[in-house]
């Protein structure tokens, strides 16, 4: 069953990379007394997430910050050295990247995706969502394939 507005985010653990290496994120407490944009990808360094996914959200920094979103931070089923990687490589300082490794946090939320005709396997669908201190505010779930109401300009719109 897919999370809703108004319902809690999954206690899971997510893991993010640091200069010491990879460091234990727990959702519980990370979302806690914030307000967080948080968007996922179906994988780091693929076409659309590359292009326009991640980039239009290193565009908005500044503006969903005005608008009172404390940190944004992007999901993938990916490992934290690939999330690293790919956060520099895209000059996304104001994105924090979670990697959610074994889709653990995806699947808990009831967002996965089977993309394994891509030879990618189970993976997160794309989505955008505001959580206010843990709970989800807004909720935006693209369809397959598609690429609008998960966009930084559209969450923006929202708030």
């Amino acid at each position: 069953m897919t999370i809703s507005v108004g319902e809690q985010l999954p206690q899971v653990k997510l893991t993010k990379m640091t200069a010491d290496g990879p460091e234990p994120v727990d959702t519980g407490d990370y979302f806690k007394g914030r307000r967080v944009a948080l968007f996922a990808v179906p994988g780091a360094f693929t076409p659309t997430c590359s292009a326009k996914h991640l980039p239009g959200f290193v565009e908005k920094d500044g503006e969903l910050k005005a608008k009172g979103i404390d940190e944004i931070v992007c999901t993938s089923v990916n490992d934290p050295f690939v999330m690293g990687a790919w956060g520099k490589s895209s000059n996304a300082d104001g994105v924090t990247m979670l990697a959610d490794g074994n889709g653990d946090f995806a699947e808990a939320l009831g967002l996965t995706m089977d993309g394994s005709k891509f030879g990618m396997g189970t993976r997160s669908q794309r989505y955008s969502m505001v959580v206010n201190d843990g709970r989800v505010e807004q909720l935006n779930v693209e369809g397959p394939g598609e690429f609008s109401v998960s966009s930084a300009d559209h969450l923006l719109g929202q708030l």
